[in-house]
């Protein structure tokens, strides 16, 4: 999305877009582009969330109307609901159009796109959590120049975000019920070229004509598609989707844009796609800098930020809270993303002991060598079949915002009688690890890093990260 503004008088946002490998339509836009838009919000007086929305010349106000009942069929229940109706003014078209109350009845059409416009809403609202109320969405063309339902879709969400954060503000909800948001785009086919947000030059002569909703997830709520003159491809259905995925993240990047708080509070604020880890060694910089390589994400030391002669005091009683009290810290001093990680070895028969306390078991200052000293000791007498222990691993993320995210490794294995190897340190060189013969010091560096309780924490890590911040950008 590109020349983006906004005039905060009017809560406007207005976008237009500018790619360069397609070649030019009628109106001088792309294949893959969509038509101008602009989001006007707070457009009438007494609805709790009203909008107009300009896809082109195409114009629809919206307006979202909280009612503090619910239909019969669910009364009692607990749960709230949302109903649409959506209309056309008779000066909306070319030719003036009748109006349904002179029609004593709402013609077909416009029955089958209000259906849409309420099941697409009601897609990303937890019914139970609105309470026994009714957000009443109405959807009134102003003027039609194609794509009159997916606008309607798209304005009609900043609309119902605005009424029901306007009750979230006032306290009559305990959160936001909203799940992500939501948009929708026509894609239809015209003299074999598949075209993205058709007017109604192209709508009026497509061979195909294809309508898709989805949310910020890149899911789809709803794909409506007819071979209008003739049937269509696989081939041809993969390029809309791909072409309704662009139109649809732009249109919701616009929805966020003039939303503003409103949509963090849906989907939270978008992080900046870097991270703070709490170390000085740069071996294990390295290993978390490989594992998100491919997450377009940055992992920054703390001598990257000047910190690297920051004090922090491990007190806490198990991994997770060490791995907490670290990445808390390095949060706080730079509000950036900021990961802290604590490990160690339980065995069993020492009652989990040293845990937490590895790096120190024998003393504040003990070397690798007495560790292993002070553990052989204490486990003299006891059997191999009950020298069972576990190597640890915990990494904390710390969030900007608050938000706190664990992931926990764990290696099973046996200490044995004897140090045996030399590759690692600490207690490498007498933990079995289950499934294998040979100590961690005895196996490669290759096998030992495929399993370590590093590499799975780091693994858990990335897969939970990953799904944060997918679920944040658009």
């Amino acid at each position: 999305m590109e020349d983006t503004c906004c005039n905060e008088a009017k809560n406007v946002v207005e976008v237009s877009n500018d790619t360069d490998d397609c070649r030019l339509r009628f109106d001088g836009r792309k294949s893959d582009e969509i038509r101008n838009v602009s989001i006007t919000r707070n457009f009438t007086k007494y609805a709790q969330g009203s909008v107009l929305i300009e896809m082109g010349n195409t114009k629809v106000i919206c307006t979202a109307f909280v009612d503090d009942a619910v239909p019969p069929f669910i009364k009692g229940t607990g749960s709230g609901w949302i109903s649409a109706e959506y209309s056309m003014i008779p000066s909306a078209t070319l030719t003036r159009k009748k109006r349904d109350v002179n029609k004593g009845r709402v013609d077909g059409r416009s029955q089958e796109i209000q259906r849409l416009i309420g099941r697409s809403i009601r897609s990303v609202v937890d019914l139970e959590k609105l309470g026994e109320r009714t957000i009443w969405i109405d959807c009134d063309v102003i003027q039609a120049d194609g794509g009159t339902r997916t606008a309607s879709i798209t304005g009609a969400f900043v609309a119902l975000a605005d009424a029901l954060y306007t009750l979230y503000k006032k306290g009559e909800l305990k959160k936001m019920p909203v799940s992500s948001l939501l948009s929708a785009v026509s894609v239809g086919v015209v003299d074999g070229e598949v075209l993205l947000d058709v007017c109604y030059e192209e709508d009026s002569c497509a061979e195909v004509d294809t309508n898709v909703v989805m949310n910020n997830r890149g899911e789809f709520i709803e794909i409506q598609g007819t071979g209008e003159e003739r049937p269509f491809s696989k081939k041809e259905l993969e390029i809309i989707l791909d072409y309704a995925e662009k139109g649809n993240r732009e249109l919701m990047r616009l929805q966020r844009a003039v939303l503003g708080e409103v949509a963090d509070s849906i989907i939270g604020c978008e992080y900046e796609r870097e991270a703070i880890i709490a170390t000085g060694n740069m071996h294990k910089l390295e290993e978390i800098r490989t594992m998100v390589s491919d997450l377009d994400f940055e992992i920054k030391s703390l001598k990257d930020v000047g910190l690297q002669d920051i004090e922090i005091v491990e007190n806490g009683k198990t991994f997770e809270h060490n791995a907490l009290i670290k990445a808390r810290t390095i949060a706080r001093a730079t509000g950036k993303i900021s990961i802290g990680d604590d490990s160690g070895i339980e065995v069993d028969a020492l009652g989990k002991r040293p845990g937490i306390f590895s790096a120190r078991y024998a003393g504040e200052n003990a070397t690798d060598e007495e560790n292993r000293k002070k553990m052989f000791s204490e486990l003299e007498g006891v059997p191999f079949e009950k020298r069972t222990a576990r190597f640890v691993c915990v990494i904390a993320v710390v969030f900007p915002d608050g938000k706190e995210m664990l992931s926990r490794g764990i290696v099973e294995g046996k200490i044995d009688f004897e140090e045996k190897g030399e590759n690692g340190f600490g207690y490498d060189c007498m933990f079995i690890p289950e499934g294998h013969e040979k100590t961690f010091g005895e196996l490669s560096s290759e096998i030992k890093n495929s399993m370590s309780h590093r590499s799975r924490a780091l693994e858990d890590m990335k897969t939970k990260l990953k799904a944060i911040l997918d679920e944040r950008t658009i």
